[in-house]
């Protein structure tokens, strides 16, 4: 496995490739089973794989987690030296934003809502990112979490708009037994609130089988969700949404006939904000 910090490694990395398919997983690090989960479909469709590990400031707003993202480098390169990654790339903030750098990919109308409404800076930082990922490694697909939804429609949206060419491919959200899903962020939990957080899972569990049941108000199904989360009290519902899976725009009122519907969720305990969703399909099957 070839760890590299330079745009320069890759690129040599990439031609000593020739034709060969790569899989490319970003990442921010302290990588878990979800993350895992994703090198190896990437493993399996493509012949070679690569891992990129940044903690891409440029998401982060002024007032969230950066210094406290957690870290374990080398907790990260030996999971990823068993699953067979051919090439992880380590590079640091000078190689990703140098001193003169002065761009940005802006997507518009799909990052205002949900996470876009509370972290108006992050979508922006994302896509700048990832455009810049897929430029240096040009890879033949590239492998997201289904957990981040509305992270793989701006992605999506922006591989369309700027013709990227390269696929998408999302993989299923990665969950502990008691439904919570994987995330870094689930080490900031204490252990009351590990134990409480599986609401966000048995809320947005509630939803669609009242949607398997037929309901299509979409009112009453944040309804739903909102019941249950604020029934916990050490949970606090930053917001609960039933919107289109296309635009992200949220549905007021009954949702069409044949049309599915992204339920989705963020939750406080204390400082540590979790999300959560599921997306449902017009025919009443997830």
């Amino acid at each position: 496995m070839r760890i590299l910090h330079t745009i320069a490694e890759v690129r040599d990395f990439r031609r000593s490739q020739g034709q060969a398919t790569l899989g490319l997983v970003p990442t921010m690090g302290f990588l878990h089973e979800g993350h895992l989960a994703l090198v190896r479909q990437a493993r399996a469709e493509n012949e070679s794989v690569a891992v990129s590990i940044y903690v891409n400031p440029k998401q982060f707003g002024p007032t969230e987690d950066l210094s406290r993202y957690p870290r374990d480098l080398a907790r990260d390169l030996a999971l990823l030296g068993e699953e067979g990654v051919d090439c992880v790339f380590i590079p640091d903030n000078e190689e990703m934003y140098p001193t003169d750098f002065q761009s940005g990919v802006v997507v518009k109308e799909i990052t205002q809502p949900l996470e876009g409404a509370r972290r108006p800076t992050h979508f922006e930082g994302v896509t700048t990112v990832v455009a810049k990922l897929f430029n240096i490694f040009q890879p033949t697909r590239a492998y997201f979490g289904q957990k981040d939804a509305q992270q793989v429609a701006v992605v999506r949206q922006m591989v369309r708009d700027l013709n990227f060419g390269l696929g998408i491919v999302v993989g299923p959200t990665v969950r502990e037994a008691d439904g919570l899903a994987l995330s870094s962020r689930n080490k900031y939990l204490t252990v009351e609130q590990r134990a409480t957080a599986t609401v966000l899972h048995r809320a947005l569990r509630s939803a669609e089988a009242h949607w398997q049941s037929g309901e299509r108000d979409s009112d009453a199904l944040r309804s739903t969700m909102r019941q249950l989360l604020e029934a916990e009290p050490l949970a606090r519902v930053d917001y609960v949404s039933a919107a289109d899976p296309a635009t992200l725009g949220e549905y007021a009122g009954l949702i069409p006939p044949g049309a599915g519907a992204l339920l989705s969720m963020a939750v406080f305990f204390d400082r540590t904000r979790l999300i959560d969703n599921v997306l449902l399909s017009g025919d009443a099957t997830t």
